[in-house]
């Protein structure tokens, strides 16, 4: 079955930079909960989730953001709008991340914002995580690297964003 661009994006990447990583090919997911249930071996809180919102950044304009958290938490609207000093936050519709993402389908973002061009913050706890697995660009796909490879590939800004 061919897979979004994406999953190879990724995965020379991270050959390119000499990650570890191993990879799964399993049935189409949406949520971590389903996702979590195909990938042996591995938690839902090693899941790393990534979501798309829209904010107005600190100098007024709408920018688009990825927020990273595990599988098994939901972010906290308020944290976030602190983050970034706005009161505008939103969920980034499917139209526009399958703009901004080439045609991913909601479910199968990666945590690799820097692809896109989007910036990227994760949440503090997911770092605890030795290795965190997440969808590669295809709900069919994931791929398990190691956490403080994933920090050096992609560099994404680290915050407490999920709720209590």
């Amino acid at each position: 079955m061919p897979y979004h661009k994406t999953v190879s994006d990724i995965l020379n990447l991270l050959k390119q930079k000499g990650c570890w990583f191993e990879t799964f090919e399993h049935q189409p997911v949406v949520t971590s909960e389903q996702a979590a249930k195909l990938r042996y071996g591995y938690s839902l809180n090693q899941g790393a989730k990534a979501i798309i919102v829209k904010i107005k950044n600190s100098i007024g304009e709408n920018e688009f953001v990825m927020l990273v958290l595990p599988g098994d938490k939901k972010f906290s609207g308020l944290k976030v709008k602190k983050l970034f000093g706005t009161k505008d936050l939103r969920f980034a519709t499917e139209e526009e991340i399958s703009k901004l993402t080439g045609g991913i389908q909601i479910g199968g973002i990666p945590p690799f914002g820097n692809l896109f061009e989007i910036r990227v913050f994760v949440e503090t706890t997911l770092l605890k995580n030795e290795k965190i697995i997440f969808n590669a660009g295809d709900r069919s796909f994931s791929v398990a690297m190691m956490a403080k490879d994933y920090l050096e590939v992609v560099k994404p800004s680290i915050a407490e964003i999920i709720g209590n």
